[in-house]
C-alpha cells in the first residue's frame, strides 16, 4: 500500500509469538497488494482496469465484496463516493499513473469524466463486468478492510486486546493491562507538526480521518486538495479540512470519512446526523479552525469525559 503498519497485542501464554503474528499479519496485506493495488501492473485490479468497455472479468470474494460496498455508498450518497476516479486522480497529479501536480483543463476533465461512475460496474455472479472503459481505485477503502481482516485473523489466533493501524486507519480491541481501553488522538489539521486534538478510548471501535492538509498542492496562491468531488471532477473547495469517523467497522468508517470529505461540512453533518454516524468535523475559519462531533459521536466520547 505505499506505507506502513503497525500491530500492538497483549500476548498470553497461549497466544501466537510476535514471528507467528507478524507472519499471519503479512499474508493478509500481501494478498491484499496482490488483488487491489493500482501500483503494481500484475495485481488483479489492474488487469480489470486495462480491459476494454463491455468486458467481465472473475475476480476474488473479496474484491467483489468491495466493489459491492462501495455502490452502496455511492448510491446511498448520490455519487459523494466514487471508487471509478483514477483517470482523474492521474489528470490532477494524485493518481499511480500521474505525471505531477498540475490543473488540467475543463476539456480534459470532461473527456475523463466519460470513463468514471460507480453505475458502470456491475457484479454478475463471481465476475465483475463494465459498461465503459472504468478503472476501479480500491485505496479509499483497502485500508479500513485491511484492519478488520487483520483484527479479526488476530482474535482467531486467541489474541482478544489490540491495536491495528494500517496506512492511518485503526481499530482497538480489547483492554490494555492494566484494564484500561486503547486510547488513541485524533490529529489536528496542521502542516508544521503533529498535534493531539482529541484523545479517543476504544474497545471494539474503528477510526478513519480524511482530510486535506497532508496531500495537496498549490498554484498561483490556490490550493487543490487530493481529494475530488465525483460530480465537478475537480478537487473539493469547501472548508472542511478533516473528519474522524468512528464505527465497528474499520472498513465502514474508511468509506464514509471520504464520503463526508467529499460532501462538505454542512451536507456533510447533515448526511452524518442523518445516517447516525460517530463523526469528528475540523472545519477552515479565517486563519484557525472550529471543530465539533456529530450527535452520535457527542453521545459515544464527550458524555463520557464528564
Amino acid at each position: 500500500m505505499g506505507s506502513s503498519y503497525s500491530v500492538k497485542y497483549l500476548r498470553t501464554a497461549s497466544g501466537p509469538s510476535v514471528d507467528q503474528a507478524r507472519g499471519e499479519v503479512e499474508r493478509i496485506l500481501a494478498e491484499i497488494d496482490r488483488q487491489m493495488s493500482t501500483y503494481r501492473a500484475d495485481s488483479e485490479v489492474e488487469r480489470f482496469n486495462a480491459l476494454p468497455a463491455g468486458s467481465c472479468m472473475a475476480l476474488p470474494a473479496p474484491m467483489l465484496e468491495l466493489v459491492t460496498f462501495a455502490g452502496e455508498l455511492s448510491k446511498d450518497s448520490e455519487g459523494a463516493f466514487d471508487m471509478t476516479l483514477e483517470p482523474l486522480l492521474n489528470l490532477w497529479g494524485f493518481g499511480p499513473q500521474s505525471h505531477g501536480d498540475q490543473v488540467p483543463s475543463a476539456e480534459a476533465i470532461a473527456a475523463a469524466r466519460a470513463d468514471v461512475g460507480q453505475r458502470h460496474l456491475a457484479v454478475r455472479g463471481q465476475e465483475l463486468c463494465k459498461d465503459a472503459a472504468v478503472q476501479l481505485d480500491f485505496n479509499s477503502i483497502a485500508a479500513g478492510y485491511a484492519v478488520d481482516r487483520v483484527v479479526a485473523r488476530l482474535g482467531e489466533l486467541g489474541i482478544d486486546s489490540a491495536l491495528v493501524e494500517i496506512t492511518g486507519e485503526l481499530k482497538a480491541v480489547g483492554l490494555k493491562p492494566d484494564g484500561t481501553p486503547w486510547r488513541i488522538a485524533i490529529e489536528a489539521p496542521r502542516d508544521d507538526r503533529q498535534v493531539a486534538q482529541k484523545v479517543l478510548r476504544l474497545d471494539g471501535l474503528g477510526v478513519s480521518t480524511s482530510g486535506d492538509y497532508r496531500n495537496y498542492f498549490e498554484k498561483n496562491g490556490q490550493r487543490y486538495s487530493h481529494t475530488l468531488d465525483p460530480q465537478t471532477g475537480a478537487p473539493i473547495r469547501h472548508k472542511l479540512a478533516a473528519v474522524t469517523v468512528v464505527d465497528e467497522s474499520a472498513l465502514r468508517a474508511d468509506g464514509l470519512s471520504t464520503l463526508l470529505m467529499v460532501l462538505g461540512p454542512e451536507a456533510g453533518e447533515a448526511y452524518a446526523e442523518a445516517k447516525g454516524i460517530a463523526a469528528f468535523f475540523v472545519i477552515r475559519d479565517g486563519q484557525g479552525f472550529v471543530s465539533h462531533g456529530s450527535s452520535r459521536f457527542r453521545e459515544r466520547f464527550e458524555l463520557e469525559e464528564q
